[in-house]
């Protein structure tokens, strides 16, 4: 977490292999991500515009997760099924995007990140545009959903409520710098001087 500019977003382009470091290594389970392509890094990422397909239906949207070109097989087919149910959509596979409430399309979008099982969610300001009630129903959602699968989550966000309803641990970015984690409840209660700057 920290101020617009401060580097959160460049911190999970770098994670998920859209950016290249200048310097340093970015490893997960001791493996250095450096020479995968962004497609072959063990992450998944749900960006707050969600990229959804409006031509396309909820099922189909979620499918492109599996197969860009949407030859899917009947297994495939069940999978995608099963994500739309595990995210509270069974029955709207048919839908269009537009046909969907926008917390509905958010969850189109995080049945297609689920259903690619990667061991790593990262959410760039995903929920922001949300209301509040709806923002806390989906991260909920997401940590429930992490709790099941054993998933990590790299959340950014810019709203300490978010960090403290959902997060165990936080990392702090200022000034292009992040910030060694800590313990969310310490971190709050003793916070560096750029996340006391920030929060004013």
């Amino acid at each position: 977490m920290g101020p617009s500019g401060s580097g959160k977003t460049t911190l999970l382009s770098l994670v998920a292999g859209f950016l290249t470091p200048t310097r340093g290594r970015i490893l997960w389970d001791g493996r250095d991500l450096g020479p995968l392509p962004p497609g072959a890094r063990p992450v998944s990422i749900l960006f707050q515009d969600q990229n959804l397909f409006p031509h396309l239906t909820a099922a189909q949207n979620v499918g492109l997760g599996l197969r860009p070109d949407l030859r899917l097989s009947p297994a495939q087919r069940h999978s995608v099924e099963g994500a739309l149910a595990a995210v509270g959509l069974e029955g709207l596979g048919a839908r269009r995007p537009a046909q969907l409430s926008g917390g509905q399309q958010g969850r189109v979008a995080l049945a297609r990140v689920l259903l690619r099982e990667r061991p790593l969610l990262l959410l760039d300001e995903a929920f922001a545009a949300l209301g509040p009630a709806l923002k806390d129903e989906m991260l909920d959602l997401v940590g429930s959903i992490a709790d099941r699968s054993g998933a990590t989550v790299l959340m950014v966000t810019h709203d300490p409520a978010d960090a403290r309803r959902f997060a165990e641990l936080g990392i702090v970015v200022a000034d292009g710098r992040a910030h060694p984690p800590q313990e969310i409840g310490a971190l709050f209660a003793d916070p560096p001087a750029a996340l006391r700057a920030w929060l004013g």
